[in-house]
């Protein structure tokens, strides 16, 4: 097959270049220059943003085209326009964040959506994909249209810096803050499988929405961090704390300590408890966490310990004074509180 990739020089777009690549289709990467495309692809470079930024593109014919766009709207629209009498599918890589919140536990991709224009310029991120789906919608319509709603997503070239905070923790050794339970089922999807879901989703002529993330259950937050020592052949101990304390500490979840949610409230039923039915039932395969950990670990030391990050992404943070006040409690025995416990190499 002939493949566009918009994008495809980081993280989830270049997942979908080079297994494209090693699939034998010829691919075609769009991007703005600042980052090489993986060997093999033809180049094209050009700024969508800018006025006369896709004439790149005016030539060519392809048999699909893969769009991870998350900012303007409209800059899927212009792509679309351009593009729609010479490709013949469109898959945008979009994402859960478009259901209206509460996400409920367990719903499909027939959940109600928040509202997005096609044309509009850039509002926030929920919005801001949802308008991209409704400008691939509106210029290929839906028979040509693949809509990929992926979950929390991790592996090589992550450049949000969940997973590579999490690496680093480790790494460092010592007592590391674990917020438990430890036998808390999670979620993600790893770049890799994505890509490979979504290369077969367009051989497959798959048209619509799909939930892509793990099956609920996949993994669980020890069975993550335990991956993460292993990898790191750190001299770390996981001192696993309960929900509870995690919150009296005022540590945000997910943003302070990345991927987690306690359980039981509507966030962490909307996160991690996803209905993937569809996309298994189409060739959704989910590689090992300790793959995607102790892969991730190696990109991530082969480019000098620190993950390229996106400029329009939080990064992950929680204050060191933070933790330390929490482990302390823990690690003292406090009522209440269990050290260490199932403690890496314990």
């Amino acid at each position: 097959m002939r493949l566009l990739v918009l994008g495809g020089t980081e993280f989830v777009g270049r997942a979908v270049v080079e297994a494209a690549l090693g699939r034998g289709w010829e691919v075609t990467v769009f991007h703005r220059g600042r980052h090489q495309a993986p060997p093999g692809a033809e180049v094209l470079t050009g700024d969508r943003t800018a006025g006369g930024g896709l004439a790149a593109l005016a030539e060519g014919d392809w048999d699909a085209v893969v769009d991870t766009w998350s900012a303007a709207p409209r800059a899927v629209l212009d792509a679309a326009r351009l593009l729609r009498d010479r490709a013949g599918r469109y898959a945008y890589v979009s994402s859960r964040s478009v259901y209206a919140w509460p996400w409920p536990a367990g719903a499909g991709e027939d959940a109600p959506v928040v509202e997005g224009a096609a044309d509009a310029g850039a509002t926030e991120y929920a919005r801001d994909k949802r308008g991209g789906e409704v400008a691939v919608l509106e210029t290929f319509g839906a028979e040509r249209s693949l809509l990929v709603r992926a979950g929390l997503i991790l592996g090589p070239y992550e450049n949000v810096g969940r997973l590579p905070w999490w690496l680093d923790q480790v790494a460092r050794g010592g007592p590391v803050l674990a917020p438990g339970p430890r036998d808390l089922p999670i979620q993600y999807v790893d770049a890799r499988d994505l890509a490979e879901w979504l290369l077969g989703a367009l051989e497959q002529r798959l048209s619509g929405p799909y939930n892509l993330v793990s099956p609920p259950g996949h993994t669980t937050m020890g069975a993550l961090l335990d991956a993460c020592v292993a990898a790191t052949g750190a001299d770390a101990e996981l001192c696993w704390a309960e929900p509870e304390r995690i919150l009296e500490a005022g540590i945000e979840p997910w943003t302070e300590l990345p991927v987690w949610v306690p359980p039981g409230g509507e966030t962490y039923d909307a996160v991690h408890r996803a209905d993937v039915g569809r996309a298994l039932a189409t060739g959704l395969v989910c590689r090992p966490v300790t793959e995607t950990v102790s892969d991730t670990w190696r990109w991530l030391t082969a480019v000098g310990g620190a993950a390229p990050l996106r400029p329009d992404r939080a990064t992950p943070r929680l204050a060191p004074e933070v933790a330390a006040k929490v482990l302390a409690g823990l690690r003292g025995g406090v009522p209440g509180t269990t050290p260490a416990e199932g403690a890496s190499g314990q």
